[in-house]
This record gives C-alpha cells, sequence and structure tokens, in this order.
C-alpha cells in the first residue's frame, strides 16, 4: 500500500490546555500560509482549547486553468453545479486529509472534540471529508462553498440519518464565482436529506473572506467546541 501523502501545515496553537482542533481548508489557488496570514492579518482566530490547523493542497493540474498546475484540493471538470464530481481526486484526498484528522485524534483530541470547514473549494472539500469519511466529528463550515447538483456527499447524508453533525454556512450575495444561489440549493439539499445546516447571507460580499464572517464563525465554533 503507498504511503498516505503528508500535506505541508501551518498551525496557531492554543493558548492553554489542547482540548479541541479546528482544520480549516484553504480556497484553490491559495495555501494553508496564506489563509492563516489573511486570518491573522484581520481577525485573530486564536483561541485558549483549540489548536488550529491550515493545510496546503498539494499542487496538481487543474483542468479549469487549462491543466496548469495550481494549489486544489481536488480537480474539477468544471465549475459548474450541473457538471459531474471529479470523484478520483477527491477521493484521494479523503484520504490524504484523513490523516490530518489522525493526527488530531493521535494528539489526544476525539473526533467529538474536533471541527473541519473551509472557504470555497476548501469547504466542498470539507463537507466530503466529514461526511463521508468522518461523520463523528463536532461540526463543519463552508464559506462560500457548494456541492454539485448529483454530488455524492448527499446520497452519503441520506444513507447515514438525521445522527450528523451541524453545518455552518456564509455565503456572499455578490459572489460572482461560487453563486450564492449554489450555496443555497447546497444547503436545502443537505437539509431536505435530513441535516441540520445554519446558512448566513453576507450582503453585499463578493467572493472572499470577510471579518464579518469570520466573527459568526468563531462564535459557531466556541458553541460546539466550548472551554
Amino acid at each position: 500500500m503507498a504511503a498516505v501523502e503528508k500535506l505541508q501545515r501551518c498551525v496557531v496553537s492554543q493558548t492553554g490546555k489542547h482540548t479541541a482542533s479546528l482544520v480549516f481548508l484553504h480556497g484553490s489557488g491559495d495555501t494553508g500560509q496564506g489563509l492563516r496570514a489573511w486570518i491573522q492579518a484581520t481577525l485573530h482566530l486564536a483561541f485558549p482549547h483549540i489548536r488550529v490547523v491550515y493545510p496546503t493542497a498539494p499542487a496538481r493540474p487543474y483542468t479549469p486553468m487549462k491543466g496548469a498546475l495550481s494549489h486544489v484540493w481536488f480537480d474539477r471538470y468544471k465549475i459548474s453545479q450541473d457538471s459531474p464530481e471529479h470523484l478520483e481526486s477527491i477521493e484521494a484526498m479523503c484520504t490524504t486529509l484523513g490523516s490530518v484528522v489522525q493526527d488530531e485524534v493521535h494528539a489526544g483530541i476525539p473526533k467529538s472534540r474536533i471541527i473541519v470547514g473551509g472557504f470555497s473549494m476548501g469547504g466542498a472539500m470539507a463537507l466530503h471529508l466529514a461526511y463521508r469519511c468522518h461523520p463523528e466529528v463536532a461540526g463543519v463550515f463552508a464559506l462560500s462553498s457548494f456541492l454539485n447538483k448529483d454530488s455524492i456527499v448527499y446520497q452519503a447524508v441520506e444513507n447515514k440519518g438525521v445522527h450528523l453533525p451541524e453545518l455552518f454556512q456564509c455565503h456572499g450575495t455578490a459572489d460572482q464565482l461560487v453563486f450564492h444561489e449554489w450555496g443555497e440549493q447546497t444547503s436545502m439539499l443537505l437539509r431536505k436529506a435530513g441535516m441540520k445546516v445554519t446558512f448566513q447571507s453576507i450582503p453585499g460580499l463578493n467572493h472572499e473572506l470577510s471579518t464579518t464572517e469570520i466573527e459568526l464563525l468563531r462564535s459557531w465554533i466556541l458553541s460546539k467546541l466550548p472551554i
């Protein structure tokens, strides 16, 4: 069996006793270091008890960029709700990111004290990782993200029943890359499959992170991972 690829990662350590962990996945073309730098410069996402881990996706040929190398969690045939998912690359990354989750477990943190999530493609990847492979986690978040209409995640949610971690979604109303309605439809289909979903629209926000949603995210994280 081939060894699982070890991802580069940036870590913001807890300021006190380590009792919970957060895995935050960047968007396409970014890195864990880049995401961490933005968040640290705008709103200090640090906690007394939660270690925050920012992995970096390996560089791979990315079809929407005509095969140019980019740090993406998986490939896409095109950026569209109607496109089939590139399951081969998604499956491989679920295995690779599973090792990040397991490293936190080996550090003494149960999955029930781990949250996974991300921005844009990172949010979509987190949905696959959590609901298909690690449904015991405390929660999942997806910022400016969507799933394809025929995503295998919907089937996985229906098969696992209602006892799944809550999803927290934020999406800008002015997003011109991942349209707001795509995020809303993802939320609607997951609710229809039996999941609890909180969806927050951010007026006027394009395809970017904002201090408003990071503040909302921080409050939600603390509700799921109290000290």
